[in-house]
């Protein structure tokens, strides 16, 4: 997540009032719904449907935190603005949703709610995914994508995260409730278990050829109590892998370089794991 396991909460945005957000969202989602109902999108396999999604929010501002608010954990989905994360989720439930034949915003609420939250139940706050790992494993376990890192080459890899109970002052939800602290440690002493699979950025190159368009993308890092700083999704270009992605640094959704140039730039960044979204769900 993620440094937003990835931690949302290292940055709170500033936004315009809930109403404007959400009259943004709701504008943005018809038009996204428009599109998938007036083009053959939905009949494509699923990776390149999301990839088609994931496009129209092109030029979309980078805001991280809006996950976070007052009051009780909800299910918060804003599409005026988007992280690395809200980008693929957003795109993978738009484009499940669709399949399903379903249309509304409060659809898409529950399916992000199945895929966002611990064995699709939303809680509290701790029952959120906030590692991209335990996203992974818990949405392969409940079918939504299958992990190929490992048939990609990729080596184990245990990741010992334990930055939120650590930094529990950079989240709300946690430096106001010791108790929500300490369960995000044991959650966290799980996951230090967890075994995954991550082809090493010097290998990247290597299996660009082998990634299909709309697989999800996590990048590792080195950084102590982190496991992945970033994602994306792949799109193909001839035998080349282009990630789409919400960039902090260009503070917009974009269409960048090669998969593996991308990694090259970021130092701490020392691999990938690869999902792939499942047909049908």
């Amino acid at each position: 997540m993620m440094f937003r396991a990835l931690l949302i909460g290292l940055v709170v945005a500033s936004c315009a009032s809930s109403a404007q957000t959400e009259s943004v969202t709701e504008n943005r989602f018809r038009q996204v719904m428009k599109a998938t109902a007036d083009s053959a999108w939905v009949k494509l396999p699923m990776g390149d449907f999301i990839a088609k999604v994931a496009m129209q929010f092109l030029g979309t501002p980078y805001v991280g935190g809006t996950l976070e608010g007052t009051g009780s954990e909800v299910c918060r989905v804003d599409l005026g603005g988007l992280d690395c994360v809200t980008l693929f989720e957003n795109s993978l439930n738009i484009a499940r949703i669709a399949r399903q034949g379903k249309s509304t915003l409060p659809d898409l609420r529950d399916a992000v709610t199945f895929t966002r939250y611990r064995d699709g139940v939303l809680s509290g706050y701790t029952s959120r995914l906030h590692y991209t790992l335990e996203w992974i494993r818990n949405n392969v376990a409940k079918g939504t994508v299958v992990d190929v890192s490992r048939s990609l080459g990729g080596t184990a890899t245990l990741f010992g995260v334990d930055f939120m109970s650590t930094h529990p002052q950079y989240y709300p939800a946690l430096k106001s409730d010791p108790k929500a602290t300490a369960e995000m440690a044991r959650i966290e002493e799980r996951l230090r278990r967890d075994t995954m699979y991550v082809i090493p950025r010097g290998g990247i190159r290597k299996i660009e050829s082998e990634l299909q368009t709309g697989d999800i993308v996590a990048i590792a890092t080195s950084k102590k109590g982190l496991d992945y700083a970033h994602t994306g999704l792949v799109i193909r270009d001839g035998m080349r892998a282009r990630l789409l992605h919400a960039s902090s640094t260009r503070k917009q959704v974009i269409l960048d370089d090669y998969l593996s140039d991308v990694v090259q730039r970021v130092e701490s960044w020392t691999g990938i794991s690869v999902v792939r979204p499942v047909d049908g769900r």
